[in-house]
């Protein structure tokens, strides 16, 4: 069972997309995909057409070990066969305070999911577009980490900090995990920065061997998709959008 956080701390580069549709086109290819949503704004959750408000037990219930809350419970059907999900909800933000001074509060997530193990091919975890206690918790548990880069310059420059970070994790909590891939996002070929930037990613001696093969163009079906709650690769599958994540499901699975 492969455990891969999906991860970057800077927002808007694609991150919870790439667990929707990259979940999806692992599904497609007959593995057996568990979505965990560590974000409170619970976008993966919606984008796999689960309303948030509806789940009587979600993530939050989990961490915050709430009596009568069990992970049966909390693993909700998709629509599409291979891919379960456990949702996230507004309430999970509340989580940082309420564990800050719990012993062992690192912890709660891999504690949480144990009864899964064995149980999916892969586990696809979503995080907060912020270093905090909830990306820790999603660090300590998983043991990949793959990196959503956009194609932009400020994307680029950030991409050191997530690898100091992830690093930290590794000597002090987690020794298992590593970082599997970058995967450029929001590409872009009529502009003149998303090839200059991608072109950097690939020849910089800390990054080049990590990046994927697979570019995630500019698609605004994937956008469209995310709206309608459907993964981009059962919305349209003939578009850029379907045609990339599936790239980079068959991809992964070689790695």
């Amino acid at each position: 069972m492969r455990k891969i956080a999906i991860a970057n701390e800077k927002g808007g580069v694609g991150k919870t997309v790439t667990v929707i549709n990259l979940a999806a086109a692992l599904a497609q290819e007959g593995s057996r995909v568990l979505v965990v949503d560590m974000d409170p704004q619970a976008n993966a959750t919606k984008g796999l057409g689960i309303d948030p408000e509806k789940q009587p037990v979600n993530i939050y219930h989990l961490i915050s070990r709430e009596e009568g809350a069990g992970i049966e419970e909390a693993i909700i059907g998709t629509a599409w066969k291979g891919l379960e999900i456990i949702p996230s909800h507004v309430d999970l933000a509340g989580a940082e305070v309420e564990l800050v001074d719990v012993e062992g509060r690192e912890d709660r997530l891999n504690q949480a999911l144990e009864p899964v193990e064995g149980k999916y091919d892969f586990v696809l975890l979503d995080t907060p577009p912020s270093l905090s206690l909830l990306t820790v918790n999603v660090f300590a548990y998983a043991e990949e980490v793959l990196v959503p880069c956009q194609t932009h310059p400020y994307a680029f420059e950030a991409l050191e900090e997530l690898f100091d970070t992830v690093e930290a994790v590794r000597e002090a909590i987690n020794p298992e995990i590593r970082i599997i891939g970058i995967l450029p996002t929001f590409f872009d070929a009529r502009t003149r920065v998303s090839p200059r930037i991608l072109e950097k990613l690939r020849n910089d001696e800390r990054y080049k061997q990590l990046v994927f093969n697979t570019v995630i163009r500019v698609n605004t079906t994937i956008a469209d998709s995310a709206e309608v709650g459907r993964p981009v690769v059962f919305y349209r599958r003939g578009s850029y959008g379907a045609v990339d994540y599936k790239s980079l499901a068959k991809e992964l699975l070689e790695r």
